[in-house]
């Protein structure tokens, strides 16, 4: 065999080639594939050989031909077994390519077959002789005809065929690789390479995990050729498979507590990361695939998984995709969002369709599966968290003020989206440490640069870093304390919050407190007022988290510390002693604050209490600097009165007067301090020894008595004084213009706080005692009659009202009085609460002061002095007082009230009736979970009941729908609108509480309509609140349409037509209906019919992206009008209904004016929504041929016949209307009708036609369909005449009687100069 290669080899290399011819002519087909099998596998010049014997083989003789046949037969196989080196495999490949073009068509057509039946009975798991085959095919394609069977097809063709019966074929999972590599050099047309990805895509699913990536690298190679979006689906789509398998093995493997796992998580996880690396390695060479990711997520969002959040991520990396990646999934987010509460919102959407997948956890999930390894995402979630917090935080309201106070729930959608944020962002802090630096410091940034705008929600992010990784945040200290120097400079709100935040890692690393400290000390002096503030506040809270060894243990103060707080907490035992002098130090500090401004002041008194529950050692050094205060103002001499000195108390500035020291809340934290002590005065008794602390206990006793002499001094003295010793009489100037009426307004109001808080100082030391009560009704009386002068003078003038001031009361203190006052029936006590109870004032004032707390909770989250900013005994004082309220209100009859009814004030019952509301309302925002608490609080007779949530829920509602049946079933003169108003309105906040689901839910519903088809009371507002309510039930119960048609059918029978000379034929569904009510209970339809078009709208939306996504595969395309759609065929049904509905309303004679313009422009929505409708059809017929649905032709031919002719009459009625009672108000007020008419004018100008034009737009697209359908529907439209020029007969025959008449009663010449300004007029 050597010697034939080498003859071979050397006549190769020789100068004939005839000879070569000769001698490989000479040797038989066995001998010649020997010798080159045995070159091949010694690898020895089998390169040379080859070339020779190709040499010798002369394509055009036949002999030729077939020699060279034989070569490409026994070689493609031979490569493929893996017998050859792999140098020389590639060797031999290359020179068989570079002679294929050489070959005879009958030849590659043998070669192509030899390859496709190969790769069927999967022969190519090396993949190395592939290579040969693109050129084989691309040289097939060049041929002219070759026979196919009996007869012939072009190269092209059999190429076609070839590919076709290749991807059709079964392929082994070992050569799917292989062959996506080989196609990457066939030159192939559109429609081979759709069928070739579609191929590629199905293997996924057979192939071994490990092999997707390089497979995935392959196929994106391929995308330069054509069908990027197609690769792009399927490969997420296998991904989201894969995700969702995971999910559920999961779950399951959870409810049966065992491991179900067909591919280990980390696996998938990390093939993962690997392929989103590699599609966005090609996005970043090939920027038509980029555009076509996004491109496929910008429609619908429905389409993300966590997967593709990912890959979206990561491709934000590129600059050129940054904003647009951000901008696509801040959008997914909040339509996510919007679409969930649109759904909850509505009964007839929940039924439509299934509750939608939730981007939010598909965010969350991507952050959870980062931890894999895929840095090349994290970078990514973190611009997007801070992304969603920078665009949906709160927002600064009017003058930089934040609008919304701390609202514990999320309930609008950018809450939500704000939310996300910040949870993504504190995941992404606890899993990765390489970003945790990052992180923390764009917080602290945008705490210290955002001033102008509310950063709660920074703050509430960075509390949560702190508390779940306090150690890890220890790591970056310095960045926290580069943020301390900027305190001074910041909002008194971020300072507090922030102090809060950091107040843990005070406790475990000494630097940072000793950091702290410098910069607030250093801010005492700040020339900013808040500067100092700032300080104060810190200084407050380093006292309340410092404990000084022998303070009462925090269980007993009942302060809530995080975990992390009680870990550190063992820290500071050993340093207790440095903690006594630290905190003596700092009180020290604060004792300057004492000659600094009001607000500075204030906040100090507000802080001791809290101070002095938390380190009750520090009382002797609190008390010592409250007394020498309080000496400074008080009158020791026992018989002059009054018994404060008010003058040091304000200062002037210039011709200004300002308050100096707040005395009241100076007292007020005295008060409340002294009291506190001596209440836990027994049980700190018990568990001192008396030897050690007897000279503290003198110490003590002696700040105690003195304190406890002036304050009873003060009482006796308060009672005395009349108002002129104040000089408050009623003579005295209260107006805010003036510099003395400035002062007489602070003075007043420092007095009306002593003596609130001298009341309660005296309740506290009554002990119920008679005369202690009178005293205290004393004091109350001088209140009152301070009160009332302030009133009546600020009533009067012209200047800025005078608001009420702020009630000092406690609402602990509030809490107890309103229970003593109303429930409290023991014997022993009966006597000394008879005195209160005999004022009525008295009452009135606990019932509106606890309002009054009530109110202030609600608007900012917390109340004013002791406990205030405790929410959990805050939530308590609220139990209480519900109880109090609502027994007051059932149990007192109405008719004890008979005689209030006379003054011009509200009832107690209406004030417990305001205070319940509130409470239900602030219950809500504040404490959303806590409802059932709070109404178990309450005391229901039945007991059984107390067991369940919902039935308790209703017990209440029934006692309010049961008073207020009390108030309906009187005459109308005895009806209380306001009583009947906050009824409803509680009614509405306790239905929110039944689950939609729930019989009680029906119950309250059946309820609702009853009461509106039999009540006929003439009220608006009540009307207005009742009707809500039924609306509100209605949606989560059933669609309203039918609802909205019966109530337009009573505001037309009651209104009357536009038309006069047609009668309305009397309906009467809902008596609420009236004449005196008809006008709000149309804005309330209109309202509604709005939010029934938002619905629509949203489903025709949906229903089009969908056709969309669906246009590249449309297998379900092809339904016949018989099967239609649910969606489609609901929002038929819906526009159906209303627009009968508003065909009733268009008829009626409504009043010119709010109702007119809201109606005029629901109109021009309907039709808007409409002809959506219609350009969804259209995309319908384009896409596939089908007919229209009758439902849709009826409800053209409704809106054709029923609606547009009226809506043209309604607007020459609107216009006519509005033109005659202008003529009658000219001759009155000139002036003031023209403004009037001028504003009106404007409004007006827009609606009609925009009307009009939407009725056009809607037909224009109609006459679209109508010609993509073969339907006629432009049958049923009636030709508009809304832009033509009008002539009104009658209207012109009277203006011409009217010109005659004048004309014969002036004379001629008159007559011909007066003609003209008449024209003008019957112009006008």
């Amino acid at each position: 065999m050597k010697a034939e290669m080498d003859k071979i080899v050397s006549l190769s290399d020789g100068e004939s080639s005839a000879e070569l011819q000769k001698y490989l002519s000479s040797l038989t087909s066995d001998q010649l594939i020997t010798a080159i099998t045995n070159s091949a596998l010694k690898g020895k010049k089998v390169g040379a050989m080859l070339k020779g014997i190709l040499k010798g083989s002369p394509p055009g003789s036949s002999e030729g031909a077939n020699r060279r046949l034989l070569v490409y037969e026994h070689l493609i196989p031979l490569c493929e077994s893996g017998d050859l080196q792999a140098e020389v495999a590639a060797d031999v490949i290359g020179l068989l390519m570079l002679e294929t073009h050489t070959l005879s068509g009958s030849s590659l057509a043998k070669l192509a077959a030899l390859f496709v039946d190969a790769i069927k009975v999967g022969k190519m798991g090396s993949g190395k002789s592939l290579e040969l085959f693109p050129t084989i095919l691309t040289a097939l394609a060049a041929c002219a005809a070759l026979s196919y069977g009996k007869g012939e097809l072009s190269g092209e063709e059999y190429k076609k065929q070839l590919i076709n019966s290749l991807c059709s074929s079964r392929w082994d999972p070992q050569c799917v690789i292989h062959l996506t590599t080989m196609f990457r050099d066939v030159p192939l047309s559109a429609e081979e390479l759709q069928f070739l990805v579609d191929k590629v895509l199905r293997m996924f699913l057979k192939m071994d995990l490990q092999e997707i990536p390089p497979l995935v690298y392959q196929l994106l190679l391929l995308s330069v050729k054509g069908c990027k979006k197609q690769i792009l689906d399927g490969v997420i789509g296998y991904f989201r498979d894969q995700d969702d398998r995971q999910e559920e093995e999961q779950k399951d493997g959870e409810n049966l507590h065992l491991e179900v796992q067909t591919i280990p998580q980390d696996q998938l996880r990390h093939v993962e990361g690997t392929v989103i690396l590699h599609i966005v390695f090609s996005i970043r060479l090939d920027h038509e695939l980029g555009r076509e990711l996004l491109k496929s997520f910008k429609t619908s969002y429905g389409d993300l998984c966590p997967f593709s959040v990912a890959l979206l991520l990561s491709v934000a990396r590129i600059q050129r995709y940054e904003e647009q990646v951000f901008d696509l999934l801040k959008g997914a987010v909040i339509k996510s969002y919007r679409d969930e509460q649109l759904q909850q919102g509505s009964k007839f959407l929940q039924d439509l369709l299934p509750v939608h997948c939730s981007v939010a956890k598909m965010i969350l999930d991507t952050v959870k599966n980062s931890v894999f390894g895929w840095d090349h995402v994290t970078q990514g979630l973190v611009q997007l968290g801070f992304f969603l917090m920078d665009t949906f935080g709160p927002k600064p309201g009017p003058f930089g003020k934040s609008t919304e106070g701390p609202v514990t729930a999320a309930r609008t959608p950018s809450q939500q989206a704000c939310k996300l944020g910040g949870q993504m962002l504190l995941q992404g802090f606890k899993m990765h440490e390489p970003i945790r630096g990052e992180i923390l410091e764009q917080v602290l940034n945008r705490l210290v640069t955002k001033t102008a705008s509310p950063v709660s929600h920074y703050l509430d992010l960075f509390s949560d870093i702190v508390i779940s990784a306090p150690m890890i945040l220890l790591e970056s200290s310095s960045k926290v304390t580069e943020t301390f120097d900027h305190l001074t400079y910041l909002p008194l709100g971020t300072v507090q919050g922030f102090l809060k935040a950091v107040q843990p890692l005070l406790k475990v690393s000494m630097s940072l407190k000793d950091s702290l400290i410098l910069v607030l000390r250093k801010a005492m002096f700040s020339s900013q007022l808040d500067g100092r503030k700032s300080a104060v506040t810190g200084f407050l809270l380093l006292l309340k988290n410092f404990k000084v060894l022998g303070s009462l243990a925090s269980s007993q103060s009942s302060q809530a510390v995080s975990s992390s707080q009680v870990q550190v907490d063992v820290h500071s035992r050993y340093n207790s002693a440095a903690n006594e002098a630290f905190c003596l130090e700092i009180l020290s500090s604060l004792r300057r604050c004492l000659g600094q401004q009001a607000d500075v002041r204030l906040m100090l008194y507000e802080g001791f209490y809290d101070v002095l529950r938390r380190n009750s050692q520090l009382a002797s050094s609190i008390m010592q600097t409250l007394l020498s205060q309080l000496r400074r103002y008080y009158e020791p001499e026992q018989d002059l009165l009054p018994p404060v000195k008010l003058e040091p108390c304000i200062t002037a500035h210039g011709d200004q007067v300002y308050l100096q020291e707040p005395l009241a809340h100076l007292v007020s934290c005295t008060v409340h301090c002294l009291t506190w002590l001596r209440n836990t005065h027994q049980a700190t008794n018990l568990n001192m020894d008396d030897s050690d602390d007897e000279k503290e206990e003198e110490e003590d006793e002696g700040y105690k008595s003195e304190l406890q002499t002036i304050l009873e001094s003060m009482t006796r003295r308060m009672i005395k004084c009349e108002l002129e010793d104040f000089e408050l009489d009623k003579s005295a100037e209260f107006s805010l213009g003036s510099n003395v009426g400035v002062k007489n307004n602070i003075y007043a109001v420092l007095v009306m706080g002593l003596y609130e808080v001298l009341m309660e100082y005296n309740f506290s030391r009554a002990n119920y005692n008679k005369t202690r009560f009178e005293e205290l009704l004393e004091l109350f009386h001088r209140h009152h009659k301070l009160s009332e002068i302030l009133k009546e003078k600020s009533g009067k003038g012209r200047g800025p009202s005078h608001k009420t001031p702020r009630s000092l009361l406690s609402m602990g203190f509030v809490s107890t009085l309103i229970t003593v006052l109303f429930r409290d029936n023991s014997q022993s006590r009966e006597e000394a609460l008879s005195v209160l109870r005999s004022s009525g004032e008295f009452l009135r004032y606990a019932l509106n002061v606890a309002v009054q707390k009530i109110q202030q909770l609600e608007d900012t989250g917390h109340t004013d002095g002791p406990d205030g900013q405790h929410s959990d005994r805050t939530f308590r004082f609220l139990c209480d007082m519900t109880s109090v309220l609502m027994w007051r209100y059932t149990n007192i009859p109405r008719a004890v009230e008979e005689a209030g009814k006379k003054e011009k004030r509200c009832s107690l019952s209406q004030l417990c009736l305001d205070g319940l509301l509130r409470i239900f309302t602030t219950c809500q925002q504040r404490y959303p979970d806590k409802m059932a608490q709070l109404l178990s609080a309450m005391d229901v007779e039945d007991e059984a009941e107390q067991d369940d949530v919902a039935e308790m829920n209703y017990f209440y509602i029934r006692q309010f729908q049961r008073a207020l049946f009390t108030q309906l079933s009187g005459g109308e003169e005895d009806f209380n609108s306001r009583e009947a108003q906050a009824l409803v309105s509680i009614l509405t906040v306790l239905s929110r509480q039944l689950k939609p689901s729930s019989k009680q839910f029906v119950q309250m519903i059946t309820w609702t309509v009853k009461i509106c088809k039999e009540t006929s009371f003439e009220d608006a507002a009540f009307c207005k609140g009742l009707l809500s309510l039924l609306f509100g039930l209605q949606v989560l119960y059933k669609t309203p349409a039918s609802l909205l048609l019966e109530l337009c059918q009573d505001i037309h029978s009651q209104l009357g037509d536009i038309d006069q000379d047609v009668e309305v034929e009397k309906q009467c569904h809902f008596a609420i209906v009236n004449m005196k009510t008809a006008t709000t209970a149309a804005l309330l339809v209109l309202t509604q019919v709005d939010r029934v078009l938002d619905e629509v709208d949203w489903l025709i939306a949906r229903k089009k992206s969908q056709t969309t996504s669906e246009k590249s595969g449309s297998a379900n395309a092809s339904q016949t009008a018989g099967q239609q759609d649910p969606v489609e065929k609901a929002v038929t049904l819906q526009l159906g209904t209303l627009l009968t509905a508003l065909n009733e309303l268009v008829q009626t004679a409504l009043l010119p004016g709010n109702s007119t313009i809201t109606l005029l422009r629901e109109l021009s929505r309907t039709y808007a929504t409409l002809t959506t409708l219609v350009k969804y059809y259209i995309q319908v017929c384009a896409s596939q041929l089908g007919s229209l649905p009758n439902r849709f032709e009826k409800l053209v031919k409704l809106s054709g016949s029923h609606l547009t002719p009226q809506c043209y009459s309604f607007i020459t009625y609107a216009q006519s209307g509005e033109s005659n009672p202008g003529d009658d108000k000219k001759k009155k007020k000139r002036n003031e009708v023209n403004a009037a008419a001028s504003a009106k004018l404007l409004r007006e100008t827009t609606a009609i036609p925009n009307l009009i034009f939407s009725i056009e737009q809607y037909e224009k697209y109609l006459i679209t369909l109508s010609k993509k359908s073969k339907v006629n529907l432009m049958q049923y439209m009636k030709l508009s005449t809304s832009r033509d020029f009008r002539i009104n007969p009658a209207t012109l025959d009277a203006a011409l009687q009217e010109q005659e008449e004048t004309g014969e009663t002036q004379e001629s010449q008159d007559g011909e100069e007066t003609q003209e300004p008449k024209r003008k007029k019957r112009k006008q």
